[in-house]
Parts: C-alpha cells; sequence; structure tokens
C-alpha cells in the first residue's frame, strides 16, 4: 500500500509543477519546458495507474496504453476521456521528435487539454489511495 501511495504523491507533485508552468506566458524555453513537465508528469500517472490496478485490481499491466483501456471498465474513464487518453499518449511518445518545429508546436498546443484530463483522472483517486 506504501507503494501506491508514494506513486500516488508522485503524480499529484508532478501534475502541480505542470499546472505551474501552464501559466507562464509563452517562449521557446517556457515551451520546451512545459513540453519536459508534461512528459515527466505523463510518465508519473501512467506508472501510478500501473500500480494501483496491480495492487488494487490484481491487473498486470505494462504499458500506458494497456493501463488507460484497463481502467475505463472500473468507471475512471468514459470512453471519450479514453480516446483522448489514448492519444495523449501518442503526444507523450512524440516528445522524442521535439527538434521537429511542428511537433514541438503540436504537442505544445494540446498540453493544457491533457493537463485538464490528467487532473480529472488523478482526481478519482483521491478517496482510492487509503
Amino acid at each position: 500500500m506504501e507503494r501506491l501511495k508514494i506513486k500516488h504523491n508522485d503524480a499529484l507533485r508532478s501534475l502541480k509543477t505542470l499546472g505551474e508552468i501552464l501559466k507562464e506566458p509563452f517562449s521557446m524555453i517556457v515551451r520546451d519546458a512545459t513540453i519536459q513537465r508534461f512528459e515527466c508528469t505523463f510518465e508519473a500517472i501512467w506508472k501510478f495507474l500501473k500500480e494501483y490496478l496491480r495492487e488494487k485490481e490484481g491487473i498486470i499491466s505494462n504499458s500506458p496504453k494497456r493501463c488507460f483501456k484497463e481502467i475505463f471498465p472500473l468507471g475512471f474513464l468514459t470512453e471519450e476521456e479514453t480516446v483522448r487518453c489514448l492519444e495523449m499518449t501518442d503526444r507523450r511518445n512524440d516528445t522524442s521528435h521535439t527538434y521537429k518545429e511542428e511537433v514541438a508546436q503540436l504537442i505544445y498546443s494540446k498540453i493544457q487539454e491533457h493537463y485538464t484530463l490528467m487532473n480529472n483522472l488523478l482526481a478519482q483517486f483521491k478517496d482510492k489511495v487509503g
């Protein structure tokens, strides 16, 4: 149980830092830092979900997309949100290509939407991580 709490706290802390940088005025440096924080936040959240599924549901899920698909039938995501999480996973995978200006702009343009989605998702676990 302790491991689950740690992963949950890591995800919350990472999400908070992402929210903070989203308030900053745009610059190339802010854009790049925002993408990096998105990447870290995404990693923290899917790893929390992986641990939650293992510990609470007995489900082994070793990829982000599988985690999102597994929590859908548990009621944590709607079908639309699940699709958006899968798209968010694709944007996370694109972060290795941010040296391409158009890729960086695409990722950055979606991060506010991803932040809201991740925030809403994590909020549902507030009382489930004892």
